[in-house]
């Protein structure tokens, strides 16, 4: 079976076919873990410094201002994506859904979104 191995940089419109289409699977290269890694890394360290961060451990719009406790910041980030789970439509196939996710990963792997 084919292995597409995503950075956040060299994907292509063939590996997105082979994935989606192709059930070729996806690996996250190593390089990107790394940078991955970091980039949580620097969340982790804002958070415990106490410092405020934006959508972190802070309110979103008008509620930025708002400091968000330790121990409900999980539930902030759930809540997050919740508030964006509305009027989605129809489910996606599975080539699409396989198709979105990698977009969605390789994005991921570039290393500059904390998670």
């Amino acid at each position: 079976m084919t292995t597409v191995n995503i950075n956040g940089n060299n994907l292509s419109f063939e590996d997105l076919y082979a994935v989606a289409l192709a059930d070729a699977q996806a690996a996250l290269a190593p390089d990107a873990r790394a940078r991955m890694d970091d980039s949580r890394a620097v969340i982790d360290r804002l958070v415990a410094s106490e410092t405020s961060v934006y959508g972190v451990n802070t309110g979103f719009g008008d509620l930025a201002e708002v400091r968000i406790s330790r121990d409900q910041i999980r539930q902030l980030q759930l809540n997050l994506v919740r508030s964006h789970a509305c009027g989605v439509g129809a489910p996606l196939s599975e080539s699409e859904t396989r198709a979105v996710m990698l977009l969605r990963a390789n994005a991921l792997a570039k290393g500059l979104s904390g998670v």
